[in-house]
């Protein structure tokens, strides 16, 4: 008997144990399954494109031509074009203190003395257009038809004698354009700082870019020198009308240079070449003359530059063929 109860008891301590077991299983929590990790997908690295720097006229940026010709080059040589557009005065000192690649003015004289300090290499004139004369369709100083010259004349003897429907609107911030104004008022035998500046009402200096220039001549019904391309870009927004287009000293010739200083990293020395090689190409050339849209999109009836490929205006000598290889000034050179 002793047997039997002891076979008893441990048939009863199995059977608790089992059901202990099975409770368990029952409301306990299953044990936390770690998922398998999938390998992470390895690190792609793409690669920053080169920065190239432009600094430009207003003149030139106000017309939409750069935005318009940026992408393709991006897309032929893989960079970002980064354009700031100052009056040429300013974009110079900017190229001059090493804070832009490339160079793209309108005004040989400046762009001469930047050159010939050794700021710049590979200078090519690529496009053209004129400077106007524009002002009130009724033109009250009744300059038209007049050159250049006689017409600034006529504008100051009518300003200064007191006629205050005679005004005149100058850039008067050291660009392009202004230093236009100022050759014409050379020509026409006046010392600009003494004879012009501050010499009346009539004369407002606006110290703002073309198109801000023109939109504000509009306004005051006044007269203003501007470079045909802007103000064809303007033109639909403006109450204003070409009154005098026709003189030797209203020929406006764009250049583009590459920037050169001791701290130039030579890549980028490459890459304005490049900009200027694509600038100067015959495809490029041939969307220069085919542009021909107002700030808004608008198709205009008339192209606003001319590209040197099709025609150098008279007693001009400019380099447009030659390929941009320099990568030092000559006398940097020994």
């Amino acid at each position: 008997m002793t047997k039997n109860v002891h076979v008893g008891f441990i048939s009863i301590m199995f059977v608790l144990l089992l059901l202990t077991a099975v409770f368990a299983g029952c409301t306990g929590t299953t044990p936390e399954q770690t998922p398998a990790t999938t390998p992470a997908p390895a690190a792609t690295t793409v690669a920053e494109k080169e920065k190239l720097l432009l600094a430009t006229t207003t003149s030139l940026y106000d017309t939409g031509l750069l935005n318009y010709l940026e992408p393709k080059f991006e897309e032929k040589y893989n960079v970002d074009l980064l354009i700031t557009s100052q009056g040429t005065g300013k974009a110079i000192e900017l190229a001059k203190n090493g804070d832009a690649d490339v160079l793209l003015v309108h005004s040989p004289s400046q762009e001469k003395a930047f050159m010939d300090g050794g700021n710049g290499l590979n200078r090519r004139t690529f496009a053209y257009n004129y400077f106007l004369i524009v002002g009130p369709e009724n033109d009250p100083a009744g300059i038209k038809g007049m050159t250049p010259e006689e017409a600034f004349k006529t504008l100051m003897q009518k300003g200064k004698a007191g006629d205050t429907k005679v005004i005149f609107v100058s850039r008067g911030d050291n660009s392009g354009t202004h230093s236009a104004e100022k050759t014409i008022w050379k020509n026409a035998k006046y010392n600009y700082s003494v004879d012009v500046q501050k010499s009346g009402t009539w004369y407002v200096e606006a110290g703002k870019g073309m198109g801000e220039t023109l939109q504000m001549a509009s306004e005051k019904g006044a007269y203003t020198l501007t470079d045909e391309g802007t103000f064809l870009a303007y033109a639909n927004n403006l109450n204003l009308v070409p009154i005098v287009s026709e003189g030797s000293s209203l020929l406006n010739l764009y250049s583009v240079m590459t920037v050169y200083n001791a701290n130039q990293p030579p890549e980028k020395i490459q890459m304005a070449n490049n900009f200027i090689n694509f600038l100067i190409s015959q495809e490029t050339m041939a969307d220069i003359g085919r542009y021909d849209m107002d700030k808004d999109g608008n198709k205009l009836s008339k192209n606003l530059f001319t590209p040197m490929t099709a025609g150098v205006p008279p007693g001009v000598t400019a380099d447009f063929t030659t390929p941009a290889t320099d990568v030092k000034p000559a006398a940097a050179t020994t």
